[in-house]
């Protein structure tokens, strides 16, 4: 039987942990960290670390998401996740990255 805390918790899983508290936040930042964190570096105007760990490139996105305006509507990195899509890819810019990833939908006739 599980009490109230610990599903609490478990509704939550590792999205309110800091990437500080990683498991593997001291690891290498993985390719689709990489590759996000170049464009936002770009689209930002300041200098790409590629020497970054997981933890500290998903600082950097959210500092530089914030900065350039992209990625608000994507979900908080995770252990799992570090790049924030949220929905298990692992393309950068997969998720609701930025512009050009509206749809127009026309339902009806002229």
């Amino acid at each position: 039987m599980t009490d109230k805390r610990t599903q609490a918790g478990a509704d939550t899983g590792n999205m309110e942990k800091d990437p500080g508290d990683w498991v593997t936040g001291d690891e290498p930042m993985t390719g689709a960290q990489r590759s996000y964190l170049k464009t936002l570096s770009e689209e930002a105007h300041v200098d790409f670390d590629d020497k970054l760990t997981k933890a500290e490139a998903s600082r950097r996105i959210d500092e530089l998401q914030h900065r350039t305006g992209r990625g608000l509507e994507r979900k908080r990195p995770t252990e799992d996740d570090p790049a924030g899509h949220g929905d298990g890819s692992t393309s950068p810019g997969s998720a609701g990255s930025g512009a050009g990833d509206e749809a127009t939908l026309s339902i009806g006739s002229d």
